[in-house]
């Protein structure tokens, strides 16, 4: 008994476009025009979906922006927190090391009393003034560091100022692109649904090659009808008599010679404006 050939997938190919997929739309079982129809309705959902994100105008990348403003200017200000408590910290250790200056002064003037020659009281002296340079020195990182934070803090409040005016913004921008997405959230759902439905019908080579047509081209449609009786209605190119026959047949796949689209005997003139 003779064994059933398996049939080959030919692995998909994300550069490939609908000219190289004629001979897939004639091999396929489903009617040519069942395709067709489909990536039409295909493309109308997408058509639709595209509009709805269209109303929001720039509201996303307004939010957007806002954001990565916000996050900049907290970034500003975390950075500026962290430098204030180094300095406070070297401000702390400052203090210590006057405190340990003084100390020792108070121990070294103390042996000065035990000192019975005057090769040891010298010595002494100068480990005494030693002591009072590095007390200068520490006093005067102390008073540096205070008006460092000074400056720092007054950053600070021009920061947190900043913060507060661009999160008003943030908030305001966020709540009107919702109240768009909202009044627009069961157009857009059903529409979503409707697209999911027609993507289901549709072969993984034929939806790649959707996919990255519409991407390509400026305004999204990778499925066309005929514009104005004789032109392609994505490139407005104008269409020969034997492909406009063919084209209304709805038996073949045409593809528009000069941008690649489908060409479909589907829509109008008014709904490719």
């Amino acid at each position: 008994m003779a064994t059933k050939k398996k049939k080959v997938e030919t692995p998909i190919d994300h550069r490939e476009t609908f000219v190289s997929l004629q001979k897939n739309f004639i091999d396929s079982e489903v009617p040519i025009e069942e395709k067709l129809k489909t990536l039409y309705d295909l493309q109308q959902a997408d058509r639709a979906i595209d509009s709805l994100i269209l109303r929001r105008g720039e509201l996303p990348s307004e939010v957007e922006a806002i954001e990565s403003d916000l996050a900049m200017v907290k970034a500003a200000q975390t950075g500026i927190t962290s430098l204030i408590d180094e300095f406070t910290n070297k401000i702390a250790l400052d203090k210590q090391s006057i405190a340990d200056c003084d100390a020792q002064t108070d121990k070294l003037k103390a042996e000065l009393d035990t000192i019975s020659n005057s090769r040891e009281f010298d010595i002494i002296n100068k480990e005494i003034e030693n002591q009072g340079y590095l007390r200068q020195i520490a006093e005067k990182d102390i008073s540096e560091l205070k008006m460092k934070i000074e400056e720092k803090k007054a950053e600070l409040e021009d920061i947190k100022a900043e913060i507060a005016v661009k999160s008003a913004d943030l908030k305001a921008k966020k709540k009107e692109l919702d109240d768009v997405v909202k009044s627009t959230a069961d157009e857009e759902k059903a529409l979503v649904a409707r697209r999911e439905e027609c993507a289901s019908r549709i072969d993984e080579r034929v939806m790649s090659a959707y996919e990255r047509i519409r991407a390509s081209v400026h305004n999204h449609l990778a499925v066309v009808s005929v514009y104005n009786g004789n032109a392609c209605g994505g490139c407005f190119n104008v269409i020969t008599p034997q492909r406009l026959i063919d084209v209304a047949s709805g038996k073949k796949l045409i593809i528009c010679e000069h941008c690649g689209r489908i060409i479909v005997n589907y829509g109008s003139k008014a709904e490719e404006e």
